[in-house]
């Protein structure tokens, strides 16, 4: 389903999020030497954007998703897949190499159920004045996020295989 336009600005995020993701997928293991710039670049995407999406989605997606019963089951799981997240944004700086890939595939797995479950299901429930009406208060909730990827350090930019 194409997305509504009021959900386009998380969609854009997700991806940003997901090319992390992938990131570090690739580069798994990281290198011990690597790590550190890993772990500073993953911080700083959390500062910049990650946390204040996660703040737009509690304060702006989650109650209107809440006003339909069937959606509420998602919402608590997608809750605890930030709480878990938050947590683990909150320890980077003491993640190991394969605590890294884990929350790489924790937050992927998270973006996927947003995007393929609840907004799918939102836009077939709610109607365009409302997701107009979602869309303005996303807009006032994201502004402070960063509009544009943060591009690899020498030390997390993949390098071709050899």
């Amino acid at each position: 389903m194409l997305r509504d336009k009021s959900l386009i600005p998380l969609s854009h995020q997700h991806q940003h999020a997901l090319a992390l993701c992938v990131r570090i997928e690739r580069a798994s293991p990281i290198p011990e030497g690597d790590l550190a710039a890993w772990l500073a670049e993953i911080e700083q995407i959390f500062q910049t954007e990650i946390g204040i999406h996660f703040a737009a989605e509690e304060s702006v997606v989650f109650p209107a998703a809440r006003s339909f019963n069937e959606l509420n089951s998602l919402v608590d799981d997608l809750l605890a897949d930030h709480a878990w997240l938050r947590h683990q944004f909150a320890q980077t700086q003491g993640l190991s190499s394969s605590e890294v890939r884990g929350l790489a595939q924790r937050l992927s797995g998270h973006i996927r159920k947003e995007e393929r479950q609840l907004f799918e299901r939102m836009q077939e429930l709610m109607s365009n004045e409302q997701l107009a009406a979602l869309g303005g208060e996303l807009e006032d909730a994201l502004r402070d996020a960063a509009q544009t990827c943060i591009l690899p350090t020498e030390k997390t930019r993949l390098r071709s295989a050899k």
